[in-house]
């Protein structure tokens, strides 16, 4: 598993397919909370499993998994999955 002490605040997210998730906001103990994309419209925080992180360098976290197999989980997760990925 990738040391999540490398991740800091505002890193970009990006899939193994080489496209955007999103961005870090936090990481709480075996997960990433992403940034809410769209605050004012009621955008949710999402949040991904640390052992989803492929590698962390170069100011981006890398994961394991293509962006639409992870924006894919937010849509069918529940909302308020701590386990998995989803939504809160």
């Amino acid at each position: 598993m990738t040391n999540t002490d490398q991740i800091k605040t505002d890193m970009p997210v990006i899939g193994s397919d080489g496209r955007s998730v999103g961005s870090v906001d936090s990481v709480e103990g075996g997960r990433i909370k992403l940034n809410r994309k769209d605050p004012q419209a009621g955008g949710v925080h999402h949040y991904i499993p640390s052992d989803w992180v492929e590698s962390v360098g170069g100011n981006e976290v890398r994961l394991n998994k293509i962006s639409g197999d992870v924006t894919a989980e937010w849509e069918e997760g529940p909302e308020d999955s701590s386990a998995q990925a989803g939504n809160a």
